[in-house]
């Protein structure tokens, strides 16, 4: 009785150890991939499950599909062909969107070192003829 007991034991331990590892994340790849495709809207740059690139010109929902602007050709594909969105048309957080005044204005350091020219002409033919 006890070997049958233990048996059992490992037949749940197997079948809750293959849930955690296989169902489980396989639910979570749905869910994230069924809240992207509700998030695209027209302008969404994304990707094919085939690699092509395109921004999205219109999603019709009654047909489930999206039609792709690639380089000015309109392709229409099926909703379940877009494997990801490589960026929104609008940020969401403008914070990201907007450059802080700090990254827009190089140092004055900077901005002299690029004003200072090294030599003038006169030098420059000088280490010409040197070379």
């Amino acid at each position: 009785m006890n070997n049958g007991m233990s048996s059992i034991i490992m037949i749940v331990i197997l079948f809750a150890l293959m849930y955690f590892m296989m169902i489980r994340p396989q639910k979570k790849s749905q869910d994230k991939k069924k809240q992207m495709m509700s998030a695209m809207k027209p302008g969404d740059e994304v990707v094919t499950i085939g690699g092509l690139h395109g921004v999205i010109s219109k999603i019709d929902n009654t047909k489930q599909t999206a039609e792709l602007d690639i380089e000015g050709v309109y392709l229409t594909f099926d909703l379940r062909a877009i494997g990801r969105v490589v960026n929104q048309s609008t940020p969401t957080n403008v914070e990201e969107a907007t450059p802080t005044s700090d990254e827009a204005k190089p140092s004055s350091e900077e901005a002299e070192a690029k004003s200072e020219v090294p030599y003038n002409e006169d030098e420059a033919k000088k280490d010409d003829q040197t070379k």
